[in-house]
């Protein structure tokens, strides 16, 4: 499989090698992940969204007052109570 590669007008075709070996000895823990709580769900906002929130606290307080501005969830009769 070959990758073409275009920079500064000129054509360069690159060979993906069969094998790439990485040296995991390397690897550091992601130091953003404490901040994470369990059960927290991240969510990417486009970039233009995330300029109007100054932070996540933000953006919870704004989807919690949408989330009680929505009308309640109708209650969907089961089968067995349709008579």
């Amino acid at each position: 499989m070959s990758t073409k590669l275009r920079s500064g007008g000129a054509s360069e075709v690159r060979e993906m090698r069969p094998e790439y070996r990485f040296d995991y000895g390397k690897a550091r823990p992601n130091p953003y992940a404490a901040r994470l709580g369990k059960g927290t769900v991240t969510v990417v906002l486009d970039p233009d969204v995330a300029a109007v929130f100054t932070s996540s606290h933000a953006v919870n307080d704004f989807l919690r007052s949408v989330i009680a501005a929505l009308p309640a969830p109708r209650q969907r009769k089961s089968k067995k109570q349709a008579g």
